[in-house]
């Protein structure tokens, strides 16, 4: 299949960065980063800068694989990030538009790669819990229902791309956010350092520059592991009663 790409190239945040057009010859086995893989060594060959972007696993895990594709977070299909996707959901003779992640809080490192660290700074400032488990228990030494257990299980699927942010018109960090609170504050072992680790959370990604939410609802539509909204509204509840010290 023959396709036109519009990639956004950019020498870092300084630089004002801009469309590049390229043609290029793929096949429609190929995963989405493969055909990446392919423009590069064209561009290599013809002596060019190759394009940057990020990857790792390419098996739908570590969500570092972030890329816009015409206008969505992580392309075309629902619950799948970049490189899950296929060059059989493209047509022959399309063009594709490819940006990195835009957010004010990701800032642009080189083409379509951008920094994300602000999200790993949230999980840092409150993301953990303090409790010494000592040796390995059983597992059913702590009574969990299967509703709580699966929605702490739901919301620990966050894998932390960032498709929220760049789905969000706001730049908000909301689903992220509360998705890292909620998979600690409902089980027993995280409810002792919810008040305080929600409020750092909430603390730390206000200091990080992510816009406010509200609730346009693009960050669950977005997200690659399909994290739900509720865990927004958990999150308010949790920092209320924190900011209310109604456990006290």
């Amino acid at each position: 299949m023959k396709l036109t790409l519009k990639v956004w190239r950019q020498n870092g945040p300084s630089d004002k960065g801009g469309f590049e057009k390229y043609k290029i010859e793929a096949n429609e086995h190929m995963s989405f980063l493969e055909m990446l893989d392919v423009l590069n060594e064209q561009l290599i060959s013809e002596r060019k800068e190759p394009v940057s972007f990020e990857h790792d696993c390419r098996e739908g895990i570590c969500g570092t694989c972030s890329l816009v594709i015409n206008g969505r977070p992580h392309g075309l299909l629902t619950g799948t990030t970049t490189c899950q996707l296929h060059m059989r959901f493209f047509k022959d003779g399309d063009t594709i538009v490819i940006e990195p992640f835009r957010s004010r809080a990701f800032p642009v490192i080189k083409d379509l790669v951008v920094d994300r660290s602000p999200l790993d700074r949230i999980v840092q400032s409150g993301g953990y819990i303090s409790v010494n488990t000592g040796n390995a228990q059983d597992g059913n030494a702590i009574p969990v229902s299967k509703e709580i257990s699966s929605k702490a299980f739901d919301a620990a699927a966050c894998i932390g791309c960032g498709a929220c942010v760049a789905a969000c018109p706001n730049g908000a960090a909301m689903l992220f956010t509360s998705a890292k609170v909620s998979h600690l504050g409902l089980l027993p072992q995280g409810k002792i350092e919810s008040d305080r680790r929600t409020m750092r959370m909430v603390a730390q990604m206000d200091k990080e520059g992510f816009g406010s939410c509200s609730n346009i609802g693009a960050c669950e539509v977005e997200c690659p592991k399909e994290i739900k909204m509720t865990n927004i509204a958990r999150m308010n509840r949790y920092y209320y009663k924190a900011t209310l010290g109604s456990d006290k």
